[in-house]
């Protein structure tokens, strides 16, 4: 692959547009460039965990997760082109259900830390819901590939899974207690 980027600033941008694959100019707060900012910006949430000591078969998972993450952005900044199919999602639910089936049973909502890396990973999860958010958005106006909707709805419980194994490995998992402050009288000051 050749050099794609010879100048990192073009200043085509500085007045509020910015040029989709194709070359289509769109303002910067176009639901397509939300949507594909959001899935990039998951991305560099991903990238976040990697920088956390892992186990290798998360730290390969997550790295297939980017590269699928950059197809999707490919998509989404190129109307009309179709990168990802049905095996990408199927991918994520094989590796959810072989790192589930070592979870005990949730008995209670978990709050997301339990360490670093498992709270950088709950940070990617509240991403992803926001980045499928804004491609349902973008569905709503114009046509896109329905598989990204589904892989990103998979990949957020993929890491929230992953989250827990990796609090489980570190500090452990930190559950909500429900009203653990009800009836606490308030400090005065």
């Amino acid at each position: 692959m050749g050099y794609r980027l010879s100048k990192i600033y073009t200043r085509t941008g500085d007045k509020g547009t910015t040029g989709l694959a194709g070359g289509l100019r769109v303002d910067k707060d176009h639901a397509r460039v939300e949507a594909f900012g959001t899935v990039d910006e998951l991305n560099s949430v991903l990238g976040m965990v990697t920088a956390h000591p892992l186990p290798q078969d998360v730290r390969a998972c997550l790295s297939d997760m980017q590269n699928d993450l950059f197809d999707i952005g490919s998509e989404l900044a190129q109307p009309g082109v179709t990168l990802i199919d049905a095996a990408y999602t199927a991918r994520l639910e094989q590796e959810l259900d072989r790192i589930n089936e070592t979870m005990p049973p949730l008995q209670e909502f978990i709050l997301p830390g339990g360490g670093h890396a498992a709270a950088a990973c709950h940070l990617a999860r509240t991403v992803c819901r926001r980045a499928e958010r804004r491609v349902v958005t973008l569905g709503k106006s114009e046509s896109l590939n329905e598989e990204s909707v589904r892989y990103l709805n998979r990949l957020s419980d993929l890491l929230f899974v992953i989250a827990r194994l990796l609090a489980r490995a570190d500090e452990g998992e930190v559950l909500w207690q429900p009203g653990k402050h009800r009836g606490t009288p308030a400090t005065e000051k």
